[in-house]
């Protein structure tokens, strides 16, 4: 018997969605090497193209993608070097600055369609519809745990 199997549910729960992000993480470092990518800033270029209708602010970046106003500014600045983004700033409030996705990150986007799709049906193929949304729910309710407890200063 494995240690794990005896560990309670919510100790074994924590140690796996920190041991899934790590491998998660790994794997789409290699997969991302071919395209001078990391994971993050792959990560901020697709947050950016699926949650917003307009160029968002750093801190509506950092609030979407989970991280802090400071890291997601230098993901970004290391995006712009690229010429993946342009950073803007807003045409109201100049201490508000903007991120914008270029054309060559829609290229680099589109390039890149099929090996996240594979990538993401090779992680989930032997998940049924219905643990998927098992899954769902405990993590919304992990997600808004954790936004009161950021919020809270725990």
């Amino acid at each position: 018997m494995k240690k794990y199997d005896t560990m309670p549910d919510q100790k074994f729960v924590f140690g796996s969605v920190q041991i899934v992000a790590n491998l998660i993480d790994t794997l789409l470092e290699r997969e991302l090497k071919d395209y001078d990518l990391t994971s993050r800033q792959w990560f901020m270029t697709t947050v950016i193209h699926n949650s917003f209708d307009k160029p968002p602010t750093i801190k509506e970046v950092a609030a979407a993608m989970g991280s802090s106003h400071q890291n997601v500014k230098q993901v970004a600045l290391k995006l712009a070097q690229k010429g993946l983004v342009l950073l803007e700033k807003d045409e109201k409030d100049a201490r508000i600055t903007r991120i914008r996705l270029t054309e060559q990150s829609g290229k680099l986007s589109h390039a890149l369609e099929t090996r996240a799709a594979a990538f993401t049906n090779e992680l989930f193929k032997t998940i049924q519809p219905e643990e998927m949304a098992q899954a769902r729910l405990v993590l919304e309710k992990m997600m808004r745990n954790l936004s009161g407890m950021a919020q809270s200063g725990k």
